[in-house]
């Protein structure tokens, strides 16, 4: 990491400079900074509060997106209250361990990292299910329950809104993995999410049902399951014809393939891409009820 030091105890900022330098991380280090001249970016700035006040505040906004931790003397609003209420993260007393030191500002990079990996997560699920309207269909807080669609994303949609309305964590398991009957049982305070739940023969799902009973489990299966014998919700993508492991009659892959790719040929391409004539595309169209895109 990038960290510069602005301490004007010089041998305690040569201590704090050797140790980080040991660590194996690049320091800077300087007295009493020119703001004009701190033009480098820096993961970490270790502010010694000494300091007059207008320049700790000028240089906390400064490095605004820095991880600022006050080394401080004594405690007060000036020194630790309304530096932090202008953004430094946290602050540790003169004298310190160096040890308490950098288990702070490892504690904080890692918070940092954290939080950026889970805002890209986030990022990325509202990518991925930007295309599915939840309308009125929402889970109720009550397990077991089976999820009946033609659409996985659907389903991962609906677990994901209610893991977030009940604050807990899902665990993922699915039923095509050799070791999903170890990871079911294995203890787990949130919710336990099973997918493929239609790859199961008969027996399977017999004996799964007696182990899920008093379990937090959400089931997904691609296939009606008339014979699950406790709540169950159906939410399907209506503009999708699914592939599962079912043999697709003709008409439903002339259906796929008409959704899918519909809006990136016009009709004359996409009935030649079919090997059939416009006139059949036409006639597919209002037979399936594929409404044209315009």
């Amino acid at each position: 990491m990038n960290i510069l030091i602005i301490e004007s105890e010089i041998y305690l900022a040569q201590k704090v400079v050797s140790r980080l330098l040991d660590d194996g991380h690049s320091c800077d280090y300087v007295e009493s900074p020119n703001l004009d001249s701190l033009t480098k970016e820096y993961d970490i700035i270790l502010l010694s509060t000494s300091l007059p006040a207008l320049q700790c505040k000028n240089i906390i906004k400064r490095y605004k997106d820095s991880i600022i931790i006050l080394l401080v003397s004594y405690i007060s609003d000036e020194t630790v209250t309304n530096p932090i209420k202008d953004g430094a993260k946290d602050y540790i007393m003169k004298p310190f361990i160096m040890d308490e030191l950098v288990r702070k500002i490892y504690h904080y990079k890692e918070c940092r990292t954290l939080k950026q990996e889970l805002n890209t997560m986030r990022r990325y699920l509202d990518f991925m299910f930007k295309d599915i309207e939840l309308e009125e269909t929402t889970l109720p807080p009550s397990f077991p329950i089976l999820i009946e669609t033609n659409s996985q994303k659907c389903a991962d949609k609906l677990v994901f809104e209610l893991s977030k309305k009940l604050d807990m964590g899902v665990k993922f398991i699915s039923f095509s993995s050799d070791n999903w009957q170890k990871e079911l049982n294995t203890p787990f305070k949130g919710i336990i999410y099973l997918t493929d739940y239609h790859t199961l023969k008969k027996n399977a799902k017999d004996n799964l049902v007696k182990i899920i009973e008093d379990k937090n489990c959400i089931l997904t299966s691609l296939e009606k399951e008339e014979s699950f014998p406790y709540k169950k919700i159906e939410f399907n993508k209506s503009d999708l014809v699914v592939l599962n492991n079912n043999i697709m009659t003709i008409n439903d892959y002339v259906k796929l393939m008409v959704l899918s790719f519909q809006s990136k040929y016009p009709d004359t391409e996409l009935s030649k891409k079919l090997g059939i004539s416009r006139k059949s595309l036409w006639e597919k169209r209002k037979k399936l009820g594929i409404e044209k895109k315009k």
